[in-house]
């Protein structure tokens, strides 16, 4: 059922009724919490025109009932999660990886309203299912699944796909996958899927870099020092151009998509058309906005930079609340969402004890003029 002029009013009524900012040491004035979800890990965060929000949450032992939800009745208190598009979809069914979530991780709203959902298909810290592996894309105006990509030309069982971004003109997908250091470009025209920029130096780890946050070098339960390759994505409103970078390194890149969509070049020719842009620090997260300011998440600063269009870092907001800052929404209403996954402070990363800070929470802030 469409969202009439009239429901869209009161829900903006809603949101700006429950968004809270806060003045209190070390937290923005420029932050507002705009949800709540207990122990539920947030991961993804998308918002539509209308101003609905759908968060994404990872499957796992603990604390897990729907994989996406969309969050409502925002005006009485922290909001409801409500599973989405449907129940079905959301159980806790791995017999059945084409028709269920397995682990939903990323979200994107196009130009045309549309939800995109990525499903990397590896649920916990389960290996790949490859017949999980999906990206579909859900009609907003319907609630209605209209189509699911399932990557068949890919290794799906060696993939963790990991973020997504819809060029609308050009009718392609761009996603990251840490896993294989790689660019996965999909036509979605066609369906086939094109492996870019693997292992290049824009897309790989740096082996000697560590991940610290509060002066503590992020560990597992093993040992293991957290390393992720090419993670977080962005690309222009314009479609021109495709950002992206690995956490465990300090630099930004980005490349013109129309080198990704050509399929005359080979990834050898691809590569040669790469830029390094700017030194921006450890981020996770990314996004960009109409104006062409690209967003990223900075965990050991606590901190949301933007790079602006001549390639100023520039700080948009610091705030103690930022516990691994991850996924971004640029909203139509001038406002720039964050989830904050507080990853390092999960027990995998302490020694086996809970260090979150519960509630888990939905950010926003006010976009630069």
């Amino acid at each position: 059922m469409k969202t009439t002029l009239f429901a869209v009013s009161l829900l903006m009524s809603s949101l700006a009724v429950n968004a809270q900012s806060s003045s209190a040491p070390g937290q923005s004035p420029n932050v507002e919490t705009v949800a709540e979800f207990g122990k539920h890990q947030p991961i993804g965060v998308g918002v539509s025109k209308e101003r609905r929000i759908f968060i994404t949450f990872p499957k796992k032992p603990e604390n897990y009932d729907y994989g996406l939800a969309e969050i409502v009745n925002l005006g009485n208190g922290p909001g409801q999660r409500k599973p989405y598009p449907n129940a079905e979809w959301n159980q806790w069914d791995s017999t059945k990886p084409k028709d269920r979530f397995m682990n939903v991780q990323a979200l994107f709203v196009d130009k045309t309203n549309a939800l995109w959902v990525l499903d990397p298909g590896n649920p916990g810290e389960e290996a790949t299912i490859p017949d999980g592996v999906k990206l579909m894309k859900i009609n907003l105006a319907n609630d209605q699944v209209e189509k699911i990509f399932r990557f068949e030309d890919l290794p799906r069982e060696k993939t963790a796909l990991n973020d997504v971004r819809i060029d609308t003109e050009h009718q392609f997908a761009y996603l990251s996958d840490p896993k294989r250091a790689t660019i996965v470009v999909l036509d979605l025209k066609t369906g086939k899927s094109r492996n870019l920029l693997q292992d290049d130096k824009s897309t790989k780890a740096d082996p000697e870099f560590k991940l610290k946050i509060d002066g503590k070098e992020v560990k597992d339960d093993k040992g293991k020092s957290f390393s992720s390759k090419v993670n977080g994505i962005a690309l222009t409103d314009d479609f021109k151009y495709f950002y992206y970078r690995a956490i465990n390194q300090t630099k930004l890149y980005r490349i013109e998509t129309q080198y990704l969509r050509n399929p005359d070049l080979s990834p050898a020719e691809v590569a040669k058309h790469v830029e390094e842009v700017a030194e921006t620090g450890v981020s996770h997260g990314m996004t960009s906005d109409a104006k062409g300011n690209v967003y990223l998440t900075d965990s050991p600063n606590k901190a949301v930079r933007y790079l602006t269009p001549d390639r100023k870092l520039e700080t948009l907001a610091k705030d103690s609340r930022f516990l691994w800052p991850d996924s971004f929404a640029v909203g139509w209403d001038g406002y720039l969402y964050m989830t904050a996954a507080q990853i390092h402070r999960t027990k995998k990363y302490n020694d086996g004890h809970d260090k979150v800070d519960y509630p888990f929470r939905l950010y926003r802030m006010k976009l630069p003029n």
